[in-house]
């Protein structure tokens, strides 16, 4: 590929143009390694070697993360490194509608539809792993459910590729993208289809989804330079934002068939990042509890443990709402060169929720008795049934 340099800086380069349907040899490279699932050693290193060490810290609480495609014995590994004085633990996996186990617990994060608000939502389901030997049909909405994440990736190609105009422009005004930008980035993208449908069979399923695009133009950051690759991210954002609006909602099944299936299963259910889904708080859903705090959540936490102690004051029977944090980690995101990771989605760590550990919101905690060690306690017992 020649690139045109607009002066000496490497990170300062301008957008090659090439014809959509040439695909090279370099194009098939980036495409398997940016949809590979296998860890090479240098990936493992990063994976099992933390950036801290929590020596403090002996309660472990984290029930709301994605391993996405990295092997769990890997994960154990940084883990037992970053808490190595740690006494109690639960953890629990939460990948995107996909049910899986990890010792002694199964989790999924599920994406739903509140009807009432007209939005989509998510859910944090838990279980013991004894109780989902049965969850046939809980496992048939996840696998329904899964297909979201893959369909939106068609419909974010295929607005580029196509291109949908209207959606083309607004997203192209709304980051100043210039006529070289957008044809740069829909010869990209047509190369992307291209190499999927002719490789379908052996791309992994996890790999299928809107990370793809970004994955893709970060891998071009050695050739394209810092800049150029940003100003791609930026317009490929608006146009996903765009997307994402436009995604028909009946696609989901509705938040309350899936409470119900996880309840008549003995699972237990967390709202996550509630910030971003406020309406679901309204809902009075039946729930084990919600996160106040998660890395994208921040701003509401104090307000959130208020409005929980005070309805946990109120209960004159049933359980009481119990009080979670979120770390979200995703852990694909520390298998990229350091250079290509999302520096804020790679300072998420499994376990690592400094707010319970903040001043201000431990006073709030105190009020009613709520630590790590107290709600591991509980919410093991609820998982027991």
């Amino acid at each position: 590929m020649k690139i045109v340099k607009s002066d000496d800086c490497p990170k300062c380069r301008t957008l090659p143009a090439r014809s959509p349907e040439e695909i090279t040899r370099e194009d098939r490279d980036r495409f398997f390694r940016v949809v590979s699932t296998d860890l090479e050693q240098w990936q493992i290193d990063q994976v099992v070697t933390p950036t801290d060490v929590y020596i403090r810290q002996e309660a472990l609480l984290a029930v709301h993360w994605h391993p996405e495609f990295v092997d769990m014995k890997h994960i154990r590994q940084r883990v037992d490194a970053m808490f190595p004085n740690r006494t109690d633990e639960l953890l629990i996996p939460t990948q995107h509608n996909v049910l899986i186990s990890w010792g002694d617990y199964s989790g999924v994060e599920v994406d739903c539809f509140s009807s009432g608000f007209n939005r989509k939502v998510q859910l944090l389901l838990h279980f013991a792993n004894d109780r989902v030997g049965q969850a046939g049909v809980l496992k048939s909405m996840l696998a329904h459910t899964f297909k979201y994440r893959s369909g939106q990736l068609f419909d974010f190609m295929h607005t580029i590729t196509k291109p949908n105009e209207d959606r083309i422009n607004e997203a192209a005004r709304s980051v100043g993208a210039d006529a070289d930008m957008i044809e740069f980035v829909r010869a990209n993208v047509t190369r992307i289809e291209t190499l999927l449908d002719d490789n379908w069979t052996e791309v992994p399923r996890l790999s299928v989804k809107n990370k793809l695009l970004r994955n893709w133009f970060d891998a071009m950051r050695p050739e394209l330079g810092d800049n150029a690759v940003d100003r791609v991210q930026g317009y490929l954002k608006a146009v996903k934002k765009i997307v994402k609006r436009g995604f028909d909602l009946s696609f989901f099944y509705r938040a309350s068939e899936i409470i119900e299936e996880a309840r008549s299963l003995g699972g237990c259910i967390v709202i996550p990042h509630p910030e971003q889904f406020w309406p679901i708080l309204l809902r009075n859903y039946d729930v084990d509890g919600i996160e106040v705090w998660n890395p994208q959540s921040q701003e509401y936490t104090e307000f959130l443990i208020s409005v929980v102690n005070e309805q946990n004051e109120r209960r004159t029977s049933g359980r009481d709402m119990l009080i979670f944090m979120g770390d979200d980690c995703h852990m694909g995101e520390k298998t990229k060169p350091v250079d290509q990771q999302d520096p804020v989605k790679a300072a998420r760590e499994i376990g690592y929720q400094p707010a319970w550990d903040d001043l201000s919101i431990r006073k709030r905690l105190i009020v009613n008795n709520q630590s790590r060690r107290v709600i591991i306690e509980a919410y093991r017992d609820r998982l027991a049934g």
